[in-house]
C-alpha cells in the first residue's frame, strides 16, 4: 500500500519521519472511523507502540512507514468497531459520536472553546459533521472502513482490500452500500452563515422560553437525541416532533434557570451551542438544518465526551 506524501518526509529516519508526517493523518482517520477523539488517540498510541516494538532492522525493511502505520491503525479501528457494537448494548441511553470543537468561536472569533492538541489537528469538513458521523455509525465495521478509506481519504480499492481483508470488488460493494446510506440519510444543508442565524434564533428563543418561536424553528418531524451515558441526567429516548421538542427544551430552560449560559460555537465544523452551568461546560449541541428548519438536535452530556471542550 502506498502512502500520500506530506511535507517533512525524511526516509533517513523512518521512525521519526512516521511520527512527524503521519500522526495528523492517523488522528483524522481514526476519529472518522470511531467517532471518538479519545479512542482515536488511543489507536494512534497503539499504532506507534507497535512500530517501536520492532527492531531498527525491521523498521528499515518497511518500504513505506506511512502506509504501514495507516494499515495498522485501520485494522485496530476495524477490531474496535466490531467490539463497540457489543459495548453499545449496555450503554445507558443513545450513543452519540464525541463532539469536536474548533479553536475559535464562530460568532465572536474569540479564542476559547477546545481546539487543544490533538483536536485542532482534525481537519474539519463534511465527513466530520455530526449528521455524517451518525450515519457512519449505522454502518457495518467493514462498510465504514471501506467507505472512509476510499471516499474520504481516496485510497484505491486495491489498497483498502489489504486492510479490510476482502477482495477489491467486495470493498467496492461495501463502499457503494455505505454511499447509499449517506445519500438516503443526508438532507440538503444551506450556507453556514444561514445555519448560524437559525442556531442563534433558536438560542434566543430557548433563553426566552418562547415555545412558539422554538416551534417555528423546528421541523414538525424533528428529532432531539441526548447522550448522558448514565453519567449525566438527560432524556433517555429521542424526543420526536417539533412541538414536543420545543416544550421539553422550554422546561429544561425553566429548570436550569440563571445557572445556564449558552455559547455559540463550532461543533464538528458547523454552528452549534455549548451550555455552561456554573462556569463548567455541561452540554454540547450539534444541529442538522435543512432549509430554514432544524431537523435534528444532538445533545452530548456525557462528561467523558466533553474532555476537549475547555474555556480558555
Amino acid at each position: 500500500m502506498t502512502t500520500r506524501a506530506e511535507p517533512g518526509d525524511d526516509q533517513s529516519d523512518p521512525g521519526l519521519s512516521a511520527i512527524m508526517s503521519e500522526r495528523r493523518r492517523l488522528i483524522n482517520l481514526a476519529y472518522r472511523l470511531l467517532g471518538s477523539l479519545a479512542d482515536a488517540e488511543d489507536v494512534v498510541q497503539e499504532t506507534y507502540a507497535r512500530w517501536y516494538a520492532m527492531s531498527a532492522r525491521e523498521q528499515q525493511a518497511i518500504e513505506s512507514p506511512g502506509a504501514w502505520l495507516v494499515t495498522v491503525a485501520s485494522r485496530i479501528c476495524l477490531n474496535l468497531l466490531g467490539s463497540a457494537r457489543a459495548r453499545r448494548e449496555t450503554y445507558v441511553g443513545d450513543w452519540i459520536p464525541e463532539p469536536l470543537p474548533e479553536p475559535t468561536e464562530w460568532i465572536t472569533g474569540r479564542s476559547g472553546v477546545g481546539g487543544t492538541d490533538p483536536a485542532e489537528r482534525v481537519t474539519l469538513d463534511e465527513s466530520v459533521t455530526m449528521a455524517f458521523l451518525v450515519v457512519l455509525d449505522s454502518m457495518t465495521p467493514a462498510e465504514r472502513v471501506a467507505f472512509v478509506l476510499h471516499d474520504v481519504f481516496r485510497y484505491p480499492f486495491g489498497e483498502v482490500a489489504e486492510i479490510v481483508g476482502r477482495t477489491p470488488a467486495a470493498c467496492r460493494q461495501l463502499a457503494s452500500s455505505a454511499r447509499r446510506r449517506i445519500r438516503t440519510a443526508q438532507t440538503p444543508a444551506g450556507p453556514s452563515a444561514g445555519q448560524a442565524g437559525i442556531v442563534r434564533q433558536f438560542k434566543t428563543a430557548w433563553e426566552a422560553k418562547d415555545i412558539d418561536a422554538l416551534i417555528s424553528l423546528l421541523d414538525p418531524d424533528a428529532t432531539a437525541t441526548a447522550d448522558g451515558g448514565g453519567l449525566a441526567v438527560t432524556h433517555l429516548y429521542p424526543i420526536v416532533g417539533g412541538e414536543q421538542i420545543a416544550r421539553a427544551y422550554a422546561e429544561i430552560a425553566r429548570v436550569s434557570g440563571d445557572r445556564t449560559t449558552f455559547l455559540e460555537c463550532t461543533v464538528n465544523g458547523l454552528p452549534g451551542l455549548v451550555a455552561q452551568q456554573d462556569g463548567a461546560i455541561a452540554t454540547v449541541f450539534a444541529f442538522e438544518i435543512a432549509g430554514d428548519r432544524i431537523g435534528h438536535i444532538w445533545a452530548v452530556r456525557n462528561p467523558e465526551k466533553l474532555r476537549p471542550w475547555r474555556i480558555g
